[in-house]
């Protein structure tokens, strides 16, 4: 077996991450999976991604210039789902990033939008070839 297992966040607003994570991750095909006091995830096959407001969390915010995670890149389609995906981000709580480079920020054979929500953490959206 290949490929991830499960990631996963923690941070400080549970049910505004869950909102803004729910919404991405059902856009780009994961579903909800799982929900209780301090968490709740989504999966997509084998892997699924897990956000918790944990005890032990240490801190208010992600600084995703920090030594660790920077961001996750996920698959997001075709370009015009990608697109559509890009087009809504602000009002699940995204903000658009490198936005006078989308979609080829990456470079000119890669599209794809960033973006970051309300706790910092960035993500990546890529449309397949």
């Amino acid at each position: 077996m290949r490929g991830f297992h499960h990631v996963e966040l923690w941070v400080v607003d549970l049910v505004r991450a869950g909102a803004e994570w729910g919404w991405l991750l059902e856009q780009i095909g994961f579903e909800a999976d799982d929900a209780w006091a301090d968490g709740c995830s989504w999966r997509a096959g084998e892997a699924y991604l897990t956000i918790c407001s944990a005890p032990a969390l240490h801190g208010a915010s992600h600084d995703r210039r920090l030594p660790g995670l920077n961001h996750l890149a996920f698959h997001g389609g075709s370009r015009t789902q990608v697109d559509a995906l890009m087009a809504a981000a602000e009002a699940h709580g995204w903000r658009t990033l490198y936005g006078d480079r989308y979609p080829h920020a990456g470079g000119p054979d890669h599209y794809a939008g960033w973006l970051e929500n309300s706790d910092g953490f960035k993500a990546e959206v890529v449309a397949g070839p």
